[in-house]
């Protein structure tokens, strides 16, 4: 640009946004507290986050809650923003959706503004390497976006189970985890779907996914409407209520040469199995199966890429938003782990919002 006989050259202004976070941390068993903090300038390769709603995985987060997580057992070894090891005061979360607000040195400027999902705790604010940022898909909501870990476990399950079709399915738990599983699972042309779960919610969703039938465990007349429902046993049963005691239903209720993916943490809860019934003669296969990594006979094929593509795809697909039963703001994070840990039948998928 000239101005006379006098050249001015264009320039630009960065500017540093001073950000005060905020995040929740649990303190002690059943003790939470919101610390705030000013958040410093991000890093090269790093992106600063406005977080517009993270969710509450209600399994692991509630081990967190009652202190029933493994000491001397690292967080996550995958997930860079859960790094060290279980232990109070710990950050914990990992669904959160937001917008990028500032850049750091060596990002490129298309960066700002994007709407992104990130494995990270439950805060307002916090600077990522890009590389650990997902942009969401165009026209994906950030409510939609933030079941994004627990659709691709439910991926992952379905990857380890290996559904045949006509196969006889059940699934015990439907938290959102054994939801997200059971509206897949109706995807496929089974023999049966059966679910189990103790909260009439739950069994309602279930069925409006496309189970055949739901039932509660403790009913007194599940196991006949099982044995009907079942009479050759389950080809395949997922174990996922996070109740260790539910593992002798799954292997009571698993056929011959059957396979069980145990797709439950317990932390520090144990299973008394009885293994020396049903189990020791009918060759019972029991699955692990953890979302952090892939089955070696995946992997020649399968990168943990394909299988986030495959779980946004699935997110458009399910919608699993309406399974959201309740919102809280980050100050009445206590009213929401009271109200899972107190009454867990009135909710299915709790968010915290930020905006």
């Amino acid at each position: 640009m000239q101005r006379g006989s006098e050249t001015i050259e264009p320039f630009c202004v960065i500017l540093h946004l001073v950000i005060v976070r905020r995040s929740l941390l649990f303190t002690g068993p059943r003790k939470l507290d919101i610390q705030t903090e000013t958040l410093p300038d991000p890093e090269s390769g790093e992106a600063t986050v406005q977080t517009i709603c993270s969710a509450i995985s209600p399994g692991s987060e509630m081990l967190i809650y009652a202190g029933l997580f493994p000491k001397e057992l690292a967080v996550d070894e995958s997930i860079g923003a859960l790094a060290g090891e279980f232990g109070y005061p710990l950050k914990y979360g990992y669904a959160a959706v937001g917008r990028v607000v500032q850049i750091g040195p060596g990002v490129d400027s298309r960066w700002l503004g994007r709407l992104v999902f990130a494995f990270n705790p439950h805060e307002s604010h916090f600077n990522a390497p890009v590389d650990d940022l997902q942009p969401l898909p165009e026209g994906l909501e950030p409510q939609q976006a933030v079941f994004l870990p627990n659709m691709e476990t439910a991926v992952n399950f379905l990857m380890d189970g290996k559904p045949l079709i006509g196969e006889r399915v059940a699934v015990l738990g439907q938290g959102i985890v054994g939801l997200l599983t059971t509206a897949l699972l109706a995807r496929f042309p089974l023999g049966a779907l059966i679910t189990l779960d103790r909260f009439e919610l739950r069994r309602q969703t279930a069925l409006q996914l496309g189970a055949h039938a739901s039932l509660d465990p403790e009913d007194e007349t599940t196991a006949s409407r099982l044995a009907e429902l079942l009479p050759q046993g389950a080809d395949l049963c997922y174990e996922l209520s996070g109740s260790p005691a539910a593992l002798n239903q799954a292997i009571a209720l698993t056929g011959f040469a059957g396979r069980i993916v145990v797709g439950s943490w317990y932390g520090e809860k144990s299973a008394s199995l009885d293994l020396g019934g049903r189990f020791h003669r009918s060759r019972i296969q029991l699955v692990s199966s953890q979302v952090s990594t892939l089955a070696p006979e995946f992997t020649g094929r399968w990168s943990k890429a394909r299988r986030f593509h495959l779980a946004w795809k699935m997110l458009e697909e399910v919608a699993p938003a309406r399974f959201i039963t309740h919102r809280f703001t980050l100050a009445d994070a206590a009213q929401a782990y009271q109200l899972l840990d107190e009454q867990p039948e009135t909710a299915i998928q709790i968010l915290f919002t930020y905006t």
